[in-house]
């Protein structure tokens, strides 16, 4: 374990065996289907890599850039799109890849987005869910984790751009970033 870890919350094995379970929901859900996946960057990388590994029907790959948090650990509810998809989504079914649904601002803006650019449908699937922190009414369609009120890292989670590469999920120590 990482010294900065409080403790490891989800370990690498947890993780690899929920990402495949959830890839089959979604891979019976999509039958059929060549959706446009869009992976949020920069978190969600390991498990968008994961996740698509495990999905058995034709995907479109796009990526976006957008932060609500900045440097802090609470979001600012207000989201930059640091880079947009380059794909056309009207028309398209589109998954949505997010490692975290926090207080829901980014996913909801997001949806909101490819609606109103003409998705055809938009799904959401996280890897993590914190519900308590939710203060908007958005949820995951597919979700892998729902987790306590605790700063996260690891599997591409982290705090000011350390500790993605850990292969578990841990929960930094509050003396950290308080």
């Amino acid at each position: 374990m990482h010294k900065d870890c409080e403790r490891i919350l989800l370990s690498e094995e947890q993780i690899k065996a929920r990402v495949i379970e959830v890839a089959d929901e979604v891979n019976a859900a999509f039958a059929g289907k060549e959706p446009l996946v869009v992976g949020i960057l920069k978190g969600s990388i390991i498990f968008y890599g994961d996740f698509i590994r495990c999905l058995n029907f034709p995907i479109m790959l796009d990526f976006m850039v957008v932060s609500s948090y900045g440097s802090g650990t609470v979001s600012s509810n207000n989201l930059k799109i640091k880079k947009d998809v380059e794909n056309d989504v009207a028309g398209k079914d589109v998954i949505i890849v997010e490692d975290i649904i926090d207080s829901g601002f980014t996913l909801a803006n997001l949806k909101q987005l490819f609606i109103e650019r003409g998705a055809k449908s938009v799904t959401i699937v996280t890897l993590l869910d914190k519900f308590e922190r939710r203060t908007v009414d958005v949820k995951s369609d597919y979700n892998c984790f729902k987790i306590e009120d605790e700063f996260v890292i690891g599997y591409g989670l982290d705090y000011n751009e350390r500790y993605r590469m850990l292969p578990y999920i841990g929960i930094l120590k509050r003396s950290l970033y308080e």
